[in-house]
């Protein structure tokens, strides 16, 4: 039974018995790695024994795996931890503060390992005094260290810890300036987002796309340019993100700079490769549950697609014409409009909504709103008889407005 296994039918005892008796380091490290997965199991107390035991080991790989799971499960697995290797006593209910000042004095520790295990800790206490001693660690001679502190010091998000961080972003392991930059994110001040604008050209694919998902935070266009350069990235995730970026960015712009800046963007997503950017908005409109990033992303649509996704576009937007929100509909039939052509695809998807008697009223009548503007005879004669026959006014009256537009009734 393979390890991904024996993690996926709960058995602990046995992940255990390989972290503390195998001859494969590798083996033992993957172990503690699963273990950090049994937060609410009935062995916690003996997985939590075990990591303890593994995070004194003489292996790098073991020590740090163990670790990170620790740390994953929580509650007073760090503080045991913390309490085995520096001979604190610290009491479960010990308060907050008081298990910060004891992580704070660990920080200084001669082992690595303990001075990682106490940056852990510190993340997960949100006590903003101790912003200061991580920021100290960013300079530790183990990178291991430095990127745990840097992690630590954006959970708390203090801003203190913005100018420490940004000389993190120059360290020589990409690790560590992932971490770095990550922490930047979450604090999201100005001057962190300003910090991270460069990284979206670091030789780390990761960070990288850590740096272009935190552009969206910004509340102005001051990173629209880098996002398009990152939307040309060799990196198929960096690609991606920078497309979710430039829609959250859209969501958060005062809505006097949204319309600038949307028509900026379209001018700019011109010259870029269509399905990089198309495939990515088509997945934000059918799976957010953010009502502003979907409207921004239906308006977009129906201005930076192509002829190769245009079927699958058309399908998405036809379907947004039945959602709750009345905006995105609207946004949904506008880009229909622009999307119409001398196929009729739009106008044929259109007309069978129109002459379905049970679908809602309004969503025929957005419907009949956009025939209104790429429909052609077929269209004309069917909303000329959908006049005379439909029981429902908001239909007549939008079919007697659309069809004024296709050259009156017959």
């Amino acid at each position: 039974m393979s390890l991904y296994e024996l993690e996926r039918d709960g058995k602990a005892q046995e992940l255990i018995r390989l972290l503390r008796e195998s001859d494969n380091e590798r083996v033992k490290t993957r172990a503690a790695e699963l273990l950090g997965n049994f937060d609410d199991h009935d062995d916690r107390r003996d997985v939590v024994n075990a990591l303890v035991d593994a995070a004194q080991s003489d292996s790098d790989a073991i020590t740090g795996a163990a670790i990170d799971s620790l740390d994953e499960l929580g509650g007073d697995a760090i503080t045991q931890l913390i309490g085995s290797m520096a001979g604190v006593d610290l009491e479960d209910d010990a308060a907050d503060w008081v298990k910060a000042k004891a992580y704070m004095q660990v920080l200084d520790a001669d082992v690595p390992e303990l001075r990682m295990a106490a940056a852990n800790g510190l993340g997960n206490l949100d006590q903003a005094d101790a912003v200061p001693k991580l920021a100290e660690r960013f300079e530790d001679p183990d990178p291991r260290v430095r990127a745990r502190a840097a992690r630590s010091a954006g959970k708390i998000g203090d801003s203190r810890a913005t100018t420490p961080l940004e000389s993190v972003l120059s360290d020589p392991k990409a690790g560590v300036r992932r971490e770095a930059a990550d922490a930047l994110g979450n604090i999201g001040n100005r001057q962190a987002l300003q910090a991270l604008l460069p990284l979206y050209e670091d030789d780390d694919e990761r960070v990288r796309r850590i740096a272009v998902g935190a552009f969206g935070n910004f509340g102005n266009d001051r990173p629209v340019d880098y996002l398009i350069e990152a939307l040309s990235d060799e990196s198929a995730a960096v690609r991606r993100t920078a497309v979710y970026s430039l829609i959250e960015l859209l969501s958060n712009v005062p809505t006097e700079q949204s319309h600038e800046i949307r028509d900026t963007v379209v001018e700019k997503l011109s010259n870029t490769d269509d399905r990089s950017v198309v495939v990515p908005l088509v997945e934000i409109l059918e799976e957010s549950t953010q009502a502003a990033q979907r409207r921004n992303t239906a308006w977009m649509l129906g201005r930076v697609t192509s002829q190769e996704e245009r079927d699958r576009v058309i399908e998405s937007l036809v379907d947004a014409l039945s959602d709750d929100d009345q905006m995105l509909r609207q946004f949904a039939a506008t880009s229909l409009a622009e999307l119409g052509g001398d196929d009729n695809m739009v106008e044929r998807r259109l007309l069978k909504i129109v002459q379905d008697d049970d679908v809602d009223p309004e969503v025929r009548g957005q419907a009949i709103f956009t025939l209104g503007k790429v429909g052609g005879e077929r269209s004309r004669k069917t909303l000329d008889k959908l006049i005379d026959e439909t029981e429902h006014d908001v239909v007549r009256k939008k079919a007697f407005s659309a069809i004024s537009k296709l050259g009156g009734r017959g």
